[in-house]
């Protein structure tokens, strides 16, 4: 097994999912057990100017420039330790297939839980190849240990390896991106990179420097409860008003419907009773007009239910989190090239895209350090049936590895 699947191996199996609204940070203490562990591996394995920001769960380390290289730009990359609130990360079970046969995965035989092929067509390209899989109970964390394996795995190979030429590289990693808040408290000017790249994408090849614009919107429906047995034009039930909010919106601007460039509105979370229901939505787009379409609107719906049924009766607390980096990196579209360029060099064809998410980078890169997002390798993240190539693993770290040697 190389040393880049050992790795990953060891770190899903530390729980470090992150909790939308606890009001700390990081949201949760333990994102500092992957936190120590990697500080102590970046030490053992000799990396230099290593940072371990205790307060923020912060990781900072650096590779120093092989000898004669020291005035070229300075290139970062970064990845995030936590994992997403959607389902838990605790006591990850990580199976390794090898020679995946084409078939559906039996996951967990006491649950009955399957992956199957006609749910998830694309696991047909990887007959013969080695996969990663859940035991059907919990997510992977490949978003992004996945990630943080291969920068470190490139991190020990560069520091083995002084005869390769390459300029200074910085190492960053990051609590919390799974709840927004990755780049909150990030040091772009004690990181000191030039140019970065996020390694938190998904399959092998794919290359991003568009994300979505982002908002995310608290909705609280106020009704009044009444006896049932006596509600006749009293009752206005809460959770109803949450139903018909829902059904104001666009029916076909759902990540159900939606693809590529296709902006959404996502209900996350509905709770509460007749007299209080809570809704939290997520909006997006790529657009930066339609993104502002899609607010307005949204405001309007609220707007329209209290016109209809009594001031206050829908409250909206709407904030935005992030906006499309291509604004940025088009200014600095060598980045992409030199990444294409990697990728071909391991004879891997690549594929860009744009991100129907978001990432550290497009936070970093609007304060100041361009930051576009590279592949790892995994598959249907933020769930069950989250996989990941352990080839594509490999052939990763093989990219990063020419992919420092560039010239930027």
């Amino acid at each position: 097994m190389s040393r880049v699947i050992e790795r990953f191996l060891r770190y899903v199996k530390i729980d470090t999912q992150s909790e939308e609204g606890s009001g700390r940070f990081p949201t949760t203490e333990k994102q500092h057990d992957l936190a120590r562990l990697l500080v102590q591996e970046l030490t053992e394995m000799g990396a230099s100017e290593i940072v371990y920001d205790r307060e923020h769960c912060y990781v900072y380390a650096s590779v120093p420039a092989s000898e004669g290289m020291g005035n070229e730009p300075v290139l970062g990359l970064v990845a995030h330790m936590d994992t997403s609130p959607a389902v838990t990360g605790a006591d990850v079970k990580p199976r390794l297939i090898e020679n995946y046969d084409g078939n559906d995965i039996l996951l967990n035989a006491e649950n009955g839980t399957v992956m199957k092929v006609e749910d998830f067509p694309e696991l047909s390209a990887y007959q013969g190849k080695r996969l990663i899989v859940t035991d059907g109970t919990t997510l992977l964390g490949a978003d992004d240990k996945a990630g943080v394996a291969e920068i470190m795995e490139l991190a020990q190979f560069l520091l083995e390896h002084k005869e390769i030429p390459h300029g200074k590289l910085r190492i960053g990693f990051t609590p919390d991106e799974e709840v927004g808040a990755g780049a909150d408290h990030f040091d772009v000017k004690l990181f000191g990179a030039d140019y970065a790249y996020t390694v938190d994408g998904g399959a092998l090849g794919e290359l991003e420097y568009e994300n979505f614009n982002a908002a995310g919107a608290k909705v609280t429906f106020n009704g009044r409860s009444v006896h049932p047995g006596d509600a006749k034009n009293k009752m206005v039930n809460a959770l109803l008003l949450a139903m018909e909010f829902q059904r104001m919106l666009p029916v076909a601007e759902n990540p159900m419907y939606t693809e590529k460039y296709e902006g959404f509105y996502h209900l996350d979370q509905l709770e509460g009773t007749v007299e209080r229901a809570f809704s939290d939505y997520i909006i997006r787009d790529h657009s930066r007009e339609k993104f502002e379409e899609k607010k307005k609107l949204f405001l309007s719906v609220a707007q329209y239910m209290n016109d209809r049924y009594g001031e206050n009766t829908v409250q909206v607390a709407m904030k935005d989190s992030y906006y499309n980096m291509r604004e940025i990196i088009e200014e600095h579209m060598g980045l992409i090239e030199n990444a294409k360029a990697a990728m071909e060099e391991s004879g891997v064809t690549p594929c860009v895209i744009p991100i129907r998410g978001g990432t550290d980078g497009a936070r970093l890169s609007y304060m100041g350090l361009p930051c576009p997002n590279l592949c790892t390798g995994g598959h249907n993240f933020h769930g069950r049936f989250e996989y990941i190539c352990a080839d594509s693993m490999e052939k990763i770290v093989e990219i990063l590895k020419g992919l420092v040697q560039m010239k930027f």
